[in-house]
């Protein structure tokens, strides 16, 4: 038995080493997808569930409070209660429509929560006990950004909502995430799958970050299998190319409340519950997004690969405090921190002109690392997995250059282990001494920035450019072939964290898909799958499109 399961393990493995090598770019060949953009199956950018009842959220407008850098810490928020007015405000600031773009007779919706190609594959799902004002007893219902509201898609007996939440803070809501690979696939073929998940990290950071600025906690519960969520989240018996995959579920609780030990952090639902959630009768149905599809078999076998069938803990490690950085000074005064959250945007070209204060650009670096008690990287219980190779070009008084961001203390010793030799490894000029940031080498690294993003400027006319790389074989040989997904997600919400920052900052951002990935691991000096390049961005000063049109996120319909 032991034997059959090792060799199952291996298997797994080995399928998600091959997909992530298959799926690789190449100057000379990019990763299989369709080639062209086809209109006529477009997929719909948005779930419904047709003959449920939609629960209508409020509109909030921005505040001024609380201040931007108060979004990273929860403790320092006042505590809200759990009714409409706090459910309309966490899913306003994490997951709903922010605007309406258009140019012409064409019209695309905005969100707060960024996405690879604006396809948004993420789904959100909400359990909770009876709220005020939304329903009066425990309940299952989906999040439609479209119309902000939510969809009631079942009720839950008190005493399965008892069980399920047993050892968890009073007045806890589970926020579970899905991902319908179809979406991105449409247009990003095999590789699409890589990117559905930096979306679920983007969600994730999304929705800790609005919970922090409501006084609340969040935390990913592990130890439920994704057959055990999909049936949770009620998308079990959803089949075809338009399926949800169940990704992960989150708890949210008052921040005042003990943070979960590992054992709450683990919810195991008995059998017998889960068969009794599984005979839950489900609203509506979903609608169908495209009219056709174009089968991409690879991802639905790395899907197979990644599918978490055995409980257990995500890790032995909860997220740490790599010993690092104290910087969060209030370096951005005044800032209101719902403006920026709304107001984020994707960046579609950069002026090459626009440079960052040296002090700006410490405090993002400090803002990236894990703390256990600040939002969104305390919502990961795992071992910090991702570090950052910096492309600096336009950083006043900070000299041109590759850098290195290490997020735990280990990883220093471990990058330099792996590297080139020639790398100086040196304190960069005025770094703050508890700042865990290195300058490998000197010079002009525009072309190499642009080289590695597959030759796109964007890479090279910011202000700085990065790569973010994983620890990668180690982790999946001792987590399990699973935990690429984990991986991903670590990155997307290291990516969302930028994207504010940039706005807070006055510039902009982008997170870039497109990369080299043996490119950037030639420059650096990296070999093997002991690293692997994962997501790409960019912060600068952005080019703008006179010829769009901003339209309200809902008041103009």
């Amino acid at each position: 038995m032991n034997s059959m399961k090792s060799n199952t393990s291996r298997t797994r493995l080995e399928m998600v080493l091959a997909y992530h090598e298959r799926t690789k770019h190449h100057p000379a060949r990019y990763a299989p997808s369709p080639g062209y953009l086809d209109w006529q199956t477009q997929p719909d950018p948005f779930r419904r569930y047709d003959g449920s009842v939609l629960v209508h959220l409020d509109e909030i407008p921005p505040s001024d409070e609380p201040n931007y850098l108060d979004i990273f810490q929860p403790e320092k928020n006042p505590c809200r209660a759990v009714d409409r007015a706090s459910l309309s405000q966490l899913f306003y600031d994490s997951l709903a429509i922010s605007a309406w773009k258009e140019l012409g007779a064409a019209r695309w919706s905005l969100r707060v929560n960024p996405s690879s190609g604006n396809l948004h594959p993420t789904e959100s799902y909400l359990l909770a006990a009876p709220v005020a004002g939304l329903w009066e007893t425990p309940t299952l219902s989906h999040y439609s950004p479209f119309h902000h509201g939510l969809e009631i898609r079942a009720p839950l007996p008190q005493r399965d909502w008892q069980e399920l939440t047993y050892g968890l803070p009073d007045g806890v809501l589970l926020v579970g995430l899905t991902s319908i690979h179809w979406r991105e696939s449409w247009k990003y073929g095999e590789r699409a799958f890589r990117y559905c998940h930096h979306d679920v990290g983007h969600a994730i950071a999304a929705l800790a970050l609005s919970a922090s600025l409501l006084g609340w906690q969040a935390r990913y519960l592990d130890g439920c299998t994704d057959p055990q969520l999909a049936g949770l989240l009620g998308v079990a018996d959803q089949e075809g190319p338009e399926v949800e995959h169940p990704d992960c579920l989150l708890a949210l609780f008052p921040a005042g409340e003990q943070p979960l030990s590992e054992h709450t952090r683990i919810l195991r639902p008995a059998p017998e519950l889960m068969e009794r959630l599984s005979r839950l009768s489900m609203a509506g149905r979903p609608n169908q997004l495209s009219p056709q599809h174009r089968p991409w078999p690879v991802i639905h076998e790395v899907a197979a690969a990644t599918l978490r069938a055995e409980s257990g803990p995500a890790s032995s490690d909860p997220t740490s405090d790599p010993g690092t950085s104290r910087s969060f000074a209030p370096t951005l005064p005044g800032i209101a921190a719902r403006k920026i959250v709304r107001q984020r945007r994707s960046a579609v070209a950069m002026d090459g002109m626009t440079s960052l204060k040296r002090e700006t650009f410490f405090g993002m670096m400090a803002r990236v690392l894990p703390r256990p008690d600040h939002a969104p990287f305390s919502s990961l219980p795992w071992k910090p997995g991702i570090h950052l190779l910096i492309f600096v070009h336009r950083v006043e008084g900070l000299e041109p250059g590759l850098y290195c961001l290490f997020r735990h203390a280990t990883a220093r010793h471990e990058l330099r282990t792996a590297m080139r030799s020639d790398f100086q490894w040196s304190e960069p000029t005025g770094c703050p001494a508890d700042l865990p940031l290195a300058l490998l080498q000197p010079g002009d690294c525009r072309a190499e920035a642009r080289e590695v993003s597959c030759g796109q400027d964007i890479a090279a006319d910011g202000a700085f450019a990065l790569a973010m790389i994983a620890e990668f074989e180690p982790s999946l040989r001792r987590y399990g072939a699973w935990f690429y997904k984990r991986l991903h997600w670590e990155a997307g919400a290291l990516g969302q964290v930028l994207y504010l920052e940039a706005e807070a900052a006055g510039v902009r951002s982008t997170g870039i898909g497109c990369f080299f990935d043996d490119e950037l691991h030639r420059i650096f000096g990296l070999a093997g799958n002991r690293y692997q390049d994962l997501y790409h961005f960019t912060v600068g000063g952005p080019v703008h499109d006179d010829r769009l049109r901003d339209l309200p996120a809902y008041g103009h319909r």
